[in-house]
């Protein structure tokens, strides 16, 4: 009978070399692996890319562009131009607040009814162990120095705010808001009236595709010094 190591040579391979062979095949699989990984991953950034690229993806298109009013809000001509009658009338129907911030998207000056909205919320604390976090995070994102959205506040009022967030209390944002709806009323509340989109809502048209105007930060709080403040949309 003829030696089994003639019949298969490969048989006749030492175990170190066994190991070295498998190590190199191992790593070959994990490369090979790794190379496929690389290109599912690269596949899926192609697909999502051309996603984005639909407008139907684009925050600027659902968000901040007026021209989605008259879908978003879902309001009649009649119900539309009971906005027209009051800021505070706006302000106090969801529909109305929905489209007027959307509106101050294309103004990039969203933080003001933000902060407003805040400020809503945080007198609604039950607690006095609510008002301390809420504070702070209500200071910190809209009214310290270099906030990511800060507003326009005057020095006086922006100290006064400061000094009260150690121990916060219900009214400790009552100034700050004021200053921020008065500066929404007299300048950003005249052009919502004015802007295509909310005239296209009142007249019953279909909502045209507007231009975005980035706007000026030049004005103060000073420019609306001796305007009183109207309290009655707070509730």
């Amino acid at each position: 009978m003829e030696n089994p190591l003639l019949l298969f040579p490969q048989l006749n391979i030492s175990a170190s070399k066994d190991k070295s062979y498998y190590k190199v095949m191992k790593s070959t699989i994990k490369e090979e692996s790794h190379k496929a990984s690389k290109a599912g991953a690269k596949q899926k950034r192609n697909r999502l890319s051309l996603l984005l690229q639909k407008p139907e993806f684009h925050e600027g298109d659902q968000l901040g562009k007026p021209g989605n009013l008259a879908k978003a809000a879902s309001v009649s001509p009649e119900e539309a131009a009971k906005w027209g009658e009051s800021f505070d009338k706006l302000l106090s129907e969801k529909a109305g607040l929905d489209a007027f911030t959307k509106f101050l998207k294309t103004e990039f000056s969203e933080e003001n009814i933000e902060f407003w909205i805040a400020c809503e919320d945080y007198k609604k604390c039950k607690t006095a162990h609510e008002l301390l976090p809420r504070a702070k995070a209500i200071y910190e994102t809209f009214i310290q120095k270099d906030a990511p959205k800060e507003v326009n506040l005057d020095f006086q009022t922006k100290e006064a705010t400061s000094r009260n967030i150690e121990q916060p209390i219900i009214t400790t944002f009552d100034a700050a808001q004021s200053t921020i709806y008065r500066l929404m009323e007299q300048d950003s509340y005249p052009r919502f009236l004015r802007s295509d989109p909310y005239l296209n809502l009142v007249q019953g048209r279909n909502p045209s595709r507007p231009t975005l105007r980035r706007r000026s930060r030049s004005f103060t709080v000073n420019d609306f010094q001796g305007v009183r403040p109207d309290f009655t949309v707070w509730y």
